[in-house]
């Protein structure tokens, strides 16, 4: 066995430094093996150890089989986006070894299962084999549980080789399993003897350490599905509606999970919450949009094909103007695509949502904190416009688990808009000399009064329709009517502007290039823009966090000679939208856009800016 100290003096990378808290590891397995419980158990005691890291996963489509990577950045610099590369590998699949391989950097770490084979000599990288079958044996794992205990192998030699608290690994797992001894125990014996035999059997060769630090302080680890059904929770949420759907399953299971904790009365010990999984997508957004009508504060969530199904719902209520948020966890489309991959490629069709002339505001999420404090905000949001309000997050958001900061409880009351009670009814009334109308607009923004059922003022009742409606909600063809209606209907898109979240330039250099983009890509980018820098070359970065646009993206267009516009979709839809906007403006436009199912990395886009940079010189 090597000593800490004289390993230290052993392990040397390309430039003869040691590497503390900025690698990746990925971990290659076999999907519905149990390594999901080993993976989290990696990532959450590093987060514990006080540095900052994130896990995403790469997961196939089917139910057990086929293969599934999850990866782990670690980086002292808050870097928190995908790498093209990997640092350590830990190999536990023999049918993607290769293509594994060729992933990891020269000078990387293979941790692997003694009984793969491989397709070439191995060179240039430190390799580590343990004895997966045998460690079993010695821990005396049931044979039963076998298949799922032999992740734990791994977590402990990986706890070995990277000095990871065995402390903290040991907290992990009470947590997750709920304190559970019997759960507990088998896991952290096959973990201790695994890192046992690592001590013994190991000599540490490769650069990579991790080392305490004070980096997490005030954050959290959780996914983006998570904190939206949380948010939407705390925003006094009262009804969803759902069809499971991959990947925005998560945000009703997590409403479930939470009601019974956060929504339950003290005194009357009643759930003041309700989901009801419905029969389809169809189903589920004709109940939250009913519910909606009825007052109560209503959503639903879903993906890409759900979307499709839900499309004429969503322009029924734009017409008949009734509150309702809609989750749409984007993923590859068109058609069932690419279930388990992750894409922005819903933009254009939630835009231009339904037949007809609609517009529908959107919120974009660009971290699991924004998913937290959007979740809450689009419900405020949909009742003060009385108007659908679309989420825009995906998989990558989702899914995965980051380090984000600790949700802040909503910083403003709740707000129903425009709601009229018997005494508000009256003043009105008594003001109009005696009539009513619920889509007359009194305050010239747009935006109408609106009572609901429960209102016992005889005048508070409508026709709640689909169809051309007056200002009286009296049915009509009228073509002066139906254009009046419309010329409104456009007026509350304008208004929209003072109630959505405003864009934030997220890199001010005083440049004269500016990149705007949307979403997720927003960690890559960070991290991009600082790249380009140390290369001498200056961006600024404004990132959209809703549609309609804010005066302020002309701004950034009249400020900047070029404007990348970087997306994770094939033909540039955000590009799109902001010339149908901003004509004048399109030819400052370059679109940088990828769609692979795949996150974009800060590598490519900064290979993908220098190559727009230099074929321009």
């Amino acid at each position: 066995m090597v000593g800490k100290k004289e390993t230290e003096n052993l392990i040397k990378t390309n430039d003869g430094s040691m590497v503390f808290n900025d690698f990746c590891i990925t971990i290659s397995t076999v999907n519905g093996s149990g390594s999901a419980t080993a993976n989290n158990t990696i990532l959450k005691a590093i987060f514990k150890m006080g540095i900052p890291a994130v896990g995403r996963n790469i997961f196939p489509s089917n139910i057990q089989g086929m293969p599934t990577w999850y990866s782990i950045r670690v980086n002292k610099n808050y870097y928190l986006g995908r790498v093209e590369k990997d640092n350590i590998l830990i190999a536990m699949n023999q049918e993607t070894i290769e293509d594994d391989l060729n992933n990891l950097v020269p000078g990387g770490v293979l941790i692997y299962d003694k009984n793969l084979s491989f397709p070439k000599k191995l060179s240039e990288i430190f390799t580590y084999s343990i004895p997966v079958g045998f460690l079993l044996e010695q821990a005396k794992a049931p044979t039963y549980l076998r298949v799922y205990l032999a992740n734990m192998v791994y977590v402990g030699a990986l706890a070995f080789l990277l000095e990871i608290d065995l402390a903290k690994i040991e907290e992990v797992l009470k947590q997750h399993f709920k304190g559970n001894k019997k759960a507990i125990d088998p896991n952290m014996h096959v973990i201790n003897t695994a890192f046992a035999w690592s001590q013994e059997h190991l000599e540490k060769k490769d650069p990579y350490f991790l080392k305490p630090m004070q980096g997490t302080e005030g954050h959290i680890i959780a996914n983006g599905n998570t904190a939206a059904a949380l948010g939407a929770l705390f925003g006094g949420l009262q009804f969803a509606a759902w069809y499971p759907i991959t990947p925005a399953t998560g945000i009703a299971e997590s409403l479930n999970e939470y009601i019974p904790k956060l929504r339950k009365d003290p005194q009357t010990k009643k759930i003041n919450c309700v989901v009801v999984q419905a029969e389809d997508e169809l189903a589920a957004i004709g109940m939250s949009i009913g519910a909606g009508w009825a007052g109560l504060r209503s959503m639903t969530s879903t993906s890409g094909p759900g979307m499709c199904l839900m499309s004429e719902y969503i322009g029924l209520a734009y017409q008949s103007e009734v509150p309702v948020v809609i989750w749409d966890v984007q993923r590859v489309g068109p058609s069932t695509g690419l279930p388990t991959r992750s894409s922005q490629g819903d933009l254009s069709f939630s835009y231009f949502m339904s037949h007809g002339d609609t517009d529908c505001v959107i919120l974009i999420p660009g971290s699991v904190n924004e998913c937290f404090e959007f979740g809450w905000r689009a419900l405020d949001i949909a009742e003060e416009l009385q108007t659908p309000v679309i989420l825009l997050s995906d998989l990558y958001l989702g899914m995965n688990n980051w380090m984000t900061r600790a949700f802040e409880y909503p910083s403003t009351p709740i707000k129903r808009g425009k709601v009229l009670w018997e005494k508000d009814l009256k003043s009105l009334l008594k003001e109009s000399n005696g009539v009513w109308g619920r889509y007359v607009d009194l305050d010239g923004d747009g935006v109408p009064y609106r009572t609901v059922p429960g209102n016992l003022h005889p005048n508070a009742a409508y026709f709640t329709r689909g169809t051309g409606h007056d200002e009286y909600a009296q049915y009509s063809e009228s073509p002066e009517v139906w254009k009046r209606e419309h010329d409104r209907l456009k007026r509350k898109f304008i208004t929209a502007r003072k109630f959505i979240p405003e864009p934030i330039l997220e890199k001010n250099n005083q440049a004269e290039i500016g990149i705007i983009a949307f979403g997720s890509t927003y960690y890559a980018l960070v991290e991009a823009c600082d790249i380009l820098k140390k290369q001498s070359i200056k961006i600024d970065y404004l990132r959209i966090r809703a549609l309609p646009f804010h005066d302020s993206v002309e701004e950034f267009f009249i400020n900047h000679q070029k404007v990348y516009v970087v997306e994770a979709n094939r033909d540039g839809q955000l590009a799109q939208l902001l010339m149908i906007n901003y004509p004048k403006v399109a030819p400052k436009i370059n679109i940088i856009s990828r769609l692979n199912g795949i996150s974009l990395s800060a590598e490519w886009i900064v290979r993908t800016v220098l190559e727009k940079e230099n074929s321009d010189e």
